[in-house]
């Protein structure tokens, strides 16, 4: 991994990772960050590497071919990191083809792009066999699984069964890659992972939302009796694991990252009101979203057992961390609130 394309790296994650490659990985040359700055792209998550020698911005769209294909002819890339996608649930409900045309055309853009910078070729063999030295790793969801009952997780063979426009997207996604990486001998990987937290995420989003409303003594709307329960991962963690199924992980396999760490929202709705000493009153029950799944938990002992990583992050070390960094960056949080997401809170909450 010398000169690598990260896709969205202007997002939450995706510029999380950019922070811990460039301070954290020794024999990197080159990150390029292509990024459209749609609603939840900030150029102020990556202020502190701007001036990096190693790091270039390019402001572009992953669906325009002839850009993709100019930028790893310029460049050279020998890995892509494929973040960028349209990613909120309830934005999908409201506009499903933007979260289609992006999720899985922009995908195969950066597919073919990268299949003829490689000279990759159909091959029968299966790719029992694969061009060394270049990898495309695919940024993955829990939620192409569906959704869970009481008991048992997602493992990497759980059949795909997304319920949202979103993680249709994200599963159809999902699919062209192995089919690329089945016929052409692409050297990939793809991740899932579980709902990440930590700094620099955009306060639509459960926990940023619920600490903004929170601190300024505004209501925290709870979709329905917010007993929906996710596996939280920290974002450093989850950084970490794609670093490490890039280096380490047998092209062609998936690999499911989770941070052992189930909560239900309105636990961590409350964990946030007592932290802030603010009154449970402030939360408000609004009417469920269509199609929301009531549990998801990701079982990565695959990741673990064959890879090495495992999670540093304990729930209560990440919470605390994730706090203390929203309310020390007022400037950005308030930079982030933009006309357009307020229209947006407006437009998904209004109903009671």
């Amino acid at each position: 991994m010398k000169r690598i394309l990260v896709t969205g790296g202007a997002g939450f994650i995706g510029s999380n990772f950019v922070h811990y490659m460039l301070g954290e990985y020794d024999g990197l040359e080159l990150l390029v960050n292509l990024d459209l700055l749609t609603y939840a792209g900030n150029l102020e998550n990556l202020a502190a590497v701007q001036d990096d020698k190693r790091y270039v911005f390019v402001h572009g769209d992953i669906r325009d071919r002839a850009l993709v294909n100019e930028l790893f002819d310029k460049y050279g890339f020998d890995t892509v990191v494929h973040f960028a996608a349209e990613s909120h649930v309830d934005r999908s409900i409201l506009e499903p083809e933007l979260f289609l045309t992006t999720n899985v055309v922009g995908t195969q853009c950066l597919l073919d792009a990268a299949k003829r910078h490689w000279n990759l070729e159909p091959d029968n063999k299966y790719c029992q066999e694969y061009k060394e030295g270049v990898v495309y790793l695919q940024v993955s969801t829990d939620e192409v699984y569906g959704a869970l009952g009481k008991t048992g997780m997602f493992t990497e063979t759980t059949p795909i069964a997304p319920n949202s426009p979103y993680s249709a997207s994200k599963a159809s996604a999902d699919m062209v890659v192995r089919a690329y990486n089945r016929t052409y001998g692409m050297p990939v990987n793809i991740t899932r992972c579980s709902n990440n937290y930590g700094p620099y995420q955009f306060p639509e989003k459960l926990i940023p939302l619920m600490l903004h409303n929170a601190k300024n003594d505004k209501e925290l709307p709870v979709y329905g009796d917010g007993m929906q329960i996710r596996d939280w991962l920290h974002v450093k963690d989850h950084c970490v694991a794609i670093r490490t199924v890039l280096e380490k992980g047998v092209r062609g396999e998936v690999y499911n990252i989770g941070g052992n760490n189930e909560r239900a929202n309105i636990e961590i709705v409350n964990l946030i009101l007592d932290v802030l000493e603010k009154p449970q009153s402030l939360i408000r029950h609004v009417q469920d979203r269509p199609g929301h799944d009531r549990r998801y938990a990701i079982d990565n002992t695959k990741i673990t057992t064959q890879l090495g990583w495992a999670p540093e992050y304990t729930f209560q070390r990440g919470m605390g961390e994730t706090i203390e960094w929203y309310l020390q960056n007022n400037v950005w949080v308030d930079h982030v609130i933009s006309g357009d997401y307020l229209d947006y809170y407006t437009k998904m909450y209004a109903k009671a």
